[in-house]
């Protein structure tokens, strides 16, 4: 995939996968390492943590890399293994990376899985759907919170209801990779819209049948790969027979009572999928795979005939040792005698000292305490010994035998993987019917062929979820057309709920083309191709940016990647800098966007000069700001000071700029000491006098200078009188 030199696709792509482990070259440049460092140290837990793996950079050059896939894809036997051809043809830097994967994971013996077709799988920009990058994912909190790095708050913690591991992960890909094709997104909806609505119990039954689940996925995995102990293949391969029985028992039910493509689909066919599981579990002893004895691990020898053979050979040494008790009874004259066992010695005759003298003298001892005397007799010594070596051979054959086993259901791997995958996108169906009921979510119409966002009475879903019942979020309207308004530009007092609103605009996009239901009454929405955020301030010490930098480098990307059918979110471009840089940074980035991007924007400042852009282009930009009421406007004490004002937030999207930004406001409610704020008050009200000032003299001159005659200008002074007279006494220079 295309790069530069910010790594913002790596980061993304990685992020998006969320790999336990990383191979990189020993040579790898500083920044890159720096970037997969703050990605291992920003994993919201140790056990999730990142591991980066360097490798000798010889192994990553292409001879090397080529020599080494071209030697294990010569020997790759297996059915629907990659051809050596298809291998060849892969691209320089694909190649280069999977020789040395390869061998890393012959170190372990995990290199079959990279002999299927199915384990390769291209990260091309245009196959993934629409693009969310990694500050996107970041910014609109879609994996993670931003707070601690955990899952409480983010889109992903809303969404997710899964009841299963395997579930679990693939909502993640959906929530990380939205849909862009119509007819998948279609079925998606109307497989959740069905789940909704649908009064069969037969749903509920399959819901019920997710539950209590082991980690199939990951289960098969270690099958395949012989890494499973007895109890492991046990539990993994009871609970495939045993979902797939009952997916078959509900067959005619699910033919007369599901009309969804999309759930006909995947129940219909994962029952034959799953069969293999049947099989391999009814030779299979309960007890023995459970304990993990596998001498009887195996209740049908049939298909065992190694196996069956040594057990035969073992019971005839056992015969032999048992019909040597006669001769041994009658040798002792002692009718009664049985064999005894002590600390796992078997077969001993136990005589007692008193009658040690009737032992035989080529008899061995093998223990004795105060009171007997155990032996073995020449035969059983030597009937004793081989039938240790018969057991062991047995441990050895049954070890030979359950591998052997385990490569046979490792040759249904890829089918057993595709039916867990049908699991996995059921549960997750299921899991946004869910969301969808518990918060009175609309069902969203999504156009490809049109550019709009329209949504009414739309509610960030995560605050909407944390809020709870008692402090309902306050909803808004939303509208954007791609020929006509398609840029919001959105100002209002610090914490009125600006970035709130943004973000909820982003989310509900993301959701309604992941096959989600959204936060709103209504939502028109057309197909957009990617998502593209500017939001926050803060540097990054790990990629060597400070703020500014930081901020401008993601404008860059922005620039450089969005189309007309993207979404994009800037939020105070421009605050890292002097206030004219800011401001005319800020201007001409967004004047860019309408005029030749042409995305739908939403654009968030504290600059007035921005909402002119309002009167330079009216057919494609509106002003907005987030409503407020003024609850104490500046007042002189008695001993002169201002007072700060006092807002109240309504957090309604409202049209129109708001004049100020009330940042003292904001220092009023986190306890600035008050002397601080009337200090501040004072000098914001200096300030704002001064600029007002010069706004009026600025158009006093403009005025004047227009006058061309006297009687306009004797008419002027007239009306102007007792302003000009304030000018002569302050700026005696003009009057002159």
């Amino acid at each position: 995939f295309p790069d530069d030199a910010s790594r913002s696709e790596l980061e993304g792509r990685v992020l998006k996968i969320n790999p336990v482990e990383i191979l990189v070259p020993s040579d790898l440049s500083e920044q890159t390492h720096r970037l997969l460092q703050s990605i291992a140290a920003a994993s919201a837990q140790a056990d999730d943590r990142v591991r980066v793996e360097k490798r000798d950079s010889a192994q990553f050059e292409f001879a090397s890399a080529m020599n080494t896939a071209t030697e294990f894809y010569c020997h790759a036997q297996e059915k629907g293994s990659r051809s050596l051809s298809s291998v060849a043809s892969l691209e320089s830097p694909v190649i280069c990376c999977l020789g040395p994967l390869i061998q890393y994971l012959q170190e372990f013996n995990l290199e079959r899985v990279l002999g299927s077709e199915s384990s390769f799988r291209r990260l091309s920009c245009e196959s993934e759907g629409m693009i969310l990058g990694a500050a996107t994912l970041r910014n609109l909190e879609i994996l993670n919170n931003q707070t601690d790095g955990g899952l409480k708050g983010s889109l992903l913690w809303v969404l997710d209801h899964t009841r299963t591991s395997f579930g679990k992960r693939l909502m993640r890909n959906w929530v990380s990779q939205p849909l862009t094709d119509p007819q998948s997104l279609s079925e998606r909806q109307d497989a959740v819209q069905e789940i909704l609505e649908s009064p069969s119990l037969t749903l509920s039954s399959i819901k019920s049948l997710l539950s209590h689940l082991p980690d199939l996925e990951r289960g098969i995995c270690s099958i395949y790969h012989k890494k499973c102990s007895t109890q492991e293949f046990y539990l993994i391969s009871s609970g495939l027979s045993r979902l797939g029985l009952e997916l078959h028992a509900l067959l005619p039910a699910i033919q007369s009572q599901i009309s969804s493509a999309l759930l006909r689909g995947l129940l219909l066919d994962t029952p034959d999928l799953l069969a293999p599981a049947h099989s391999h579990l009814k030779v299979l002893n309960e007890k023995a795979a459970k304990s993990g004895n596998k001498t009887e691990l195996f209740s049908d020898l049939s298909g065992f005939p190694v196996l069956q053979e040594r057990r035969e050979q073992i019971q005839t040494v056992i015969n032999e040792i048992q019909d040597h008790r006669k001769e041994v009874r009658l040798t002792l004259k002692t009718p009664a005698l049985d064999y005894t066992s002590v600390s796992g010695q078997e077969f001993l005759i136990e005589v007692k000292n008193l009658r040690s003298s009737t032992v035989p003298p080529d008899w061995v001892k093998i223990s004795s305490t105060k009171a007997v005397g155990r032996y073995h007799s020449p035969l059983l010594v030597e009937r004793y010994k081989k039938l240790l070596q018969l057991r062991e051979q047995l441990l050895l054959d049954c070890q030979k035998e359950w591998t052997n086993f385990l490569d046979q259901f490792g040759e249904h791997y890829h089918t057993m993987k595709r039916a867990i995958s049908h699991l996995a996108t059921m549960d997750c169906l299921f899991s946004l019917a869910e969301v969808a009921k518990q918060g009175d979510y609309c069902r969203p119409e999504v156009c490809e062929g049109q550019r709009q966002i329209m949504i009414r009475d739309g509610r960030h879903p995560a605050i909407d979820l944390l809020m709870g019942d008692h402090n309902q979020y306050v909803p808004n309207l939303t509208e954007l057309q791609g020929d006509g308004r398609r840029t919001m530009i959105i100002t209002g007092p610090n914490m009125g709920g600006k970035s709130s609103y943004i973000r909820q605009v982003a989310l509900i996009c993301v959701m309604a083309q992941m096959g989600s239901y959204v936060p709103a009454c209504e939502a028109r929405l057309g197909m957009l191709d990617g998502v593209y955020t500017r939001m926050g301030a803060s540097d990054n010490i790990y990629k060597g940016r400070s703020t500014f930098m930081e901020e401008l480098t993601e404008a860059s990307e922005i620039i450089s990647r969005a189309t007309d059918r993207s979404l994009v979110i800037l939020d105070e471009l421009g605050r890292g800098t002097s206030t004219h840089d800011g401001i005319a940074i800020a201007y001409a980035t967004l004047e860019y966007f309408i005029r030749d991007v042409k995305a739908l924007t939403l654009f968030v400042t504290h600059y007035p000069p921005l909402c002119e852009l309002e009167r330079v282009y009216p057919e494609h930009v509106s002003n907005f700001h987030m409503a407020f009421l003024l609850n104490e406007p500046d007042i002189n004490t008695d001993d002169g000071e201002v007072q700060p004002e006092f807002i109240t937030f309504l957090y309604q999207l409202t049209e129109g700029a708001a004049g100020r930004s009330y940042g003292l406001n904001v220092a009023r409610l986190v306890d600035i000491p008050v002397p601080i704020l009337h200090t501040a008050a004072r000098k914001a009200r200096e300030l704002e006098n001064t600029v007002n000032a010069r706004r009026r003299t600025k158009k006093l001159l403009s005025d004047l200078l227009s006058i061309s005659d006297r009687s306009s200008l004797m008419a002027w002074l007239q009306s102007h009188s007792s302003l000009v007279q304030h000018q002569e006494n302050t700026h005696p220079a003009i009057s002159e």
